[in-house]
């Protein structure tokens, strides 16, 4: 992973995985203009860089993000990015969409507004049992707007609603229930089971993974009419890659495989 002069974020990579950590722990990284622009440039350095397989979104003390930063969002505080700007928060929550490379969301402490956005936005979310999230825009007058979108792929639509317009804080068990979380687990073993999660999706054939998380994405507003056929010739793709290849002929040859990537 590239170096930059990141501000508002940490990124560090090992074993085929890249970790993005916001790091604003004395205001329990709430997420503003500046972040934002430091997430895109390390998504797409994530994205374009070979040896990350697996990317792991973080944050950092006690919390994962408390939301939106208000003080930026009423115009004070904050100077905006100090790298040359590379969109807004929609730019990055589509980033995911495109990103081709499996994402979790690792929640150490509790998750609000946009913070959640980036959660349901990632393809795996593991937390500890204490942690706690919510959309409670509504109770200052807000909506959470841009994250409705995102929220409406992962929570059923009673559920949803019940969120956004009671603004009410979800344990971890409630929040994997309506689909929030892919796993919960004790505090203490939170890292034991993203490292564990991790491991297993860094070993798997990236060609596939970028592929199949693509298709996935564009199929998702489509018709069954239209998605079918594109899914079809998408699995004839896929079949042509030399992962494809080697993953067939390890399994004839009752052996680990060895990805390429390609």
């Amino acid at each position: 992973m590239r170096e930059r002069p990141y501000e508002t974020i940490t990124v560090a990579s090992a074993d085929g995985v890249a970790t993005i950590t916001l790091n604003l722990p004395e205001r329990k990284n709430p997420i503003g203009p500046a972040m934002v622009n430091e997430l895109l440039y390390a998504l797409d350095d994530a994205k374009g860089d070979d040896a990350v397989r697996v990317v792991v979104l973080t944050g950092a003390g006690n919390a994962f993000c408390a939301g939106g930063d208000l003080k930026q969002m009423g115009g004070g505080g904050g100077d905006g990015p100090k790298l040359a700007p590379k969109g807004d928060y929609v730019d990055l929550l589509l980033r995911f969409t495109t990103l081709g490379k499996p994402t979790v969301a690792r929640l150490n402490g509790y998750a609000y507004g946009g913070g959640l956005g980036l959660v349901a936005s990632c393809d795996f979310a593991v937390a500890g049992e204490s942690v706690k999230v919510g959309t409670p825009e509504v109770k200052r007058g807000l909506f959470p707007m841009m994250i409705m979108a995102v929220l409406r792929r992962v929570v059923p639509r009673r559920e949803l609603l019940n969120m956004m317009l009671l603004g009410e804080r979800l344990l971890a068990d409630e929040a994997k229930q309506v689909g929030l979380l892919s796993h919960v687990v004790p505090d203490g073993e939170l890292d034991a089971k993203v490292g564990e999660l991790t491991k297993k999706l860094a070993g798997q054939s990236p060609t596939a993974m970028r592929m199949g998380l693509l298709a996935y994405h564009r199929q998702a507003d489509q018709s069954l009419e239209e998605a079918l056929p594109f899914l079809r010739d998408q699995l004839f793709a896929l079949l042509g890659t030399e992962d494809a290849r080697e993953g067939l002929m390890a399994f004839f040859e009752k052996r680990e495989p060895q990805w390429k990537g390609r």
